[in-house]
C-alpha cells in the first residue's frame, strides 16, 4: 500500500503545475512562493538547532503559537520552521511578531522532494498537528531518527474508518510517532487501534492563548462599534453571509441604528460577498485603514487576515460560521477568551468537545435558521454580559494545557 501511495503522489506531483496554475487563478495559491511547494526554498536555514511545526492551515497554526512562544524563549533553538499548506495561514504568520519562527508552505509529499526538504532544513524535532498524516515524510524522517511528535491529535470516526480499510499501512504509518498528545478520549481510542504507541491525554492546545496578542482596533471604528447595537459574523463561508444579510435586514426593523460586522474565512471571496449584500440593498463598508469610516453604513466587511481578535474584543456578540453548512464549523475558542456569547449552526463536528465545554457554561448556542439567529441576538443585546470569570477560567486552563504539554515534549 505504501508503494501504491507514492505512485499516487507521484502522478499529482506529475500534473501539480497545472493544479497549482488553476489555484493561483482562483487565489487559493500565493503567486510569488507556489514553488515551496516543489522543493525550493525561499528562506535561509541558520547554524544550529531547528525544529519544525506543520498544520494544514489557520486553525492549526494558531492553536500552536502559544507552544512556539515559549520555544521561542529556548536559547538551545536556534530556529523555528513552520509550514501550512494554504495562503491564509501564511498571512497570519506574518502577522506575528516571533524571531526565531519563519515559514514555508508544505512541499509535496513525494519521496525526492521530501528527501530535498529534510537535507536542506534538517529538523531536530518535528511536529504534525491536529491530523496532517504525510506518510513519505513521515517515513524519511523516521528513517533520519528524527523524534516525531503528533499534537493536538484529532482523529473522527470518518477518517478512522478510512484508514482502518488499510489497516497494515496505517500501523507502518502511526508506529512512527514517538509521542502522540490525543485532543480528545475518542481520538486516543481511535490511534491505538491505528497502531500509535505512546498516547497521551492533556487537553486541547485551542484553549491556550498567545502571550502577544494585539488587541487594538482603530479608535474610530472602536467608536463606531460602540455608538451602534454591534453583533458580528466571524469565520462564515459561502452562503452564510447571506444568511447574516437576512437576519440584518429583520433586526434593523426592531434596531435603527444595527451594525453588522462580517468576517469572511476566505478574503479572496470579499467581492462576490460585497455584491451579495449589496444585491439586497445593504449598504457595504469595507475593512480598509485609509478609507474614511462610513457611519451609515449597515455590513462592516473585514476583507484582510489576522484581525478576528480585535473584533472580538470589542464586539461581544457573535455569530460563528461554518456551522450551517457541512464544514464542520470554526474553533469558538478565541471568541470565548474574550468574553463573547456564541451562536452557531448545527454542522460543528470539527469541534464536538469544544461546543459540549462551552454549552455547559451556558457560553454557546445552537441556532438552526434565521428567526432563532435574530430572536437571540436580541436577548443578547437586551442583557448584560457577565464574562471576568469565563475569560480567567479559560487562560487559567489553557496555560495549564500549554505548560503540561511543554513539559511532555522537552521529557
Amino acid at each position: 500500500m505504501f508503494y501504491l501511495y507514492r505512485i499516487l503522489i507521484n502522478i499529482i506531483f506529475f500534473f501539480s503545475p497545472f493544479i497549482i496554475f488553476y489555484r493561483i487563478i482562483k487565489g487559493k495559491e500565493n503567486s510569488k512562493r507556489f514553488h515551496e511547494k516543489l522543493g525550493f526554498f525561499t528562506k535561509k536555514r541558520n547554524k544550529g538547532k531547528l525544529i519544525w511545526f506543520h498544520g494544514a492551515s489557520v486553525g492549526e497554526i494558531q492553536s500552536i503559537i502559544p507552544l512556539i512562544e515559549k520555544f521561542e524563549k529556548n536559547k538551545e533553538i536556534k530556529q523555528i520552521l513552520i509550514t501550512s499548506n494554504t495562503v491564509s495561514s501564511s498571512y497570519i504568520i506574518q502577522n506575528l511578531k516571533l524571531k526565531k519562527t519563519i515559514h514555508q508552505f508544505f512541499p509535496i509529499d513525494c519521496n525526492f522532494i521530501s528527501k530535498k526538504f529534510l537535507n536542506y532544513w534538517n529538523p531536530s524535532k518535528a511536529f504534525f498537528i491536529d491530523s496532517e498524516i504525510w506518510p513519505v515524510t513521515l517515513n524519511n524522517l523516521y528513517k533520519r531518527n528524527t523524534p516525531i511528535f503528533l499534537l493536538n491529535g484529532r482523529i473522527t470516526r470518518k477518517s478512522f474508518n478510512r484508514w482502518k480499510i488499510f489497516s497494515p499501512f496505517a500501523k507502518l504509518i502511526f508506529s512512527k510517532f514517538d509521542l502522540c498528545l490525543s485532543s480528545n478520549i475518542e481520538t486516543k481510542k481511535y490511534l491505538k487501534k491505528l497502531g500509535a504507541k505512546n498516547i497521551k491525554i492533556i487537553g486541547n492546545l485551542k484553549f491556550s492563548q498567545s502571550e502577544n496578542e494585539k488587541t487594538n482596533l482603530n479608535k474610530d471604528l472602536v467608536n463606531l462599534i460602540n455608538s451602534r447595537k454591534t453583533w458580528c459574523a466571524s469565520s462564515t463561508h459561502y452562503n452564510e453571509e447571506k444568511f447574516c444579510g437576512f437576519a440584518h435586514i429583520k433586526l434593523k426593523k426592531k434596531f435603527k441604528n444595527l451594525l453588522t460586522i462580517i468576517i469572511p474565512r476566505h478574503i479572496n471571496r470579499i467581492n462576490s460577498i460585497k455584491r451579495e449584500l449589496n444585491n439586497l440593498n445593504l449598504k457595504v463598508h469595507l475593512d480598509e485603514p485609509k478609507k474614511k469610516i462610513d457611519a451609515n453604513a449597515d455590513i462592516y466587511l473585514v476583507n484582510s487576515y489576522g484581525k478576528t481578535k480585535l473584533f472580538y474584543k470589542v464586539c461581544k456578540n457573535i455569530f460563528l460560521g461554518g456551522s450551517l453548512i457541512k464544514h464542520g464549523g470554526q474553533n469558538p475558542l478565541e471568541a470565548a477568551r474574550y468574553g463573547c456569547k456564541i451562536l452557531h449552526g448545527p454542522n460543528v463536528s470539527n469541534f464536538r468537545e469544544i461546543y459540549k465545554f462551552l454549552n455547559k457554561k451556558k457560553l454557546s448556542r445552537k441556532i438552526n435558521n434565521q428567526d432563532q439567529l435574530t430572536n437571540y441576538i436580541i436577548k443578547y443585546f437586551n442583557s448584560k454580559n457577565n464574562s471576568k470569570k469565563i475569560i480567567k477560567d479559560l487562560y487559567l486552563l489553557g496555560t495549564n494545557i500549554l505548560n503540561k504539554t511543554y513539559k511532555e515534549i522537552n521529557k
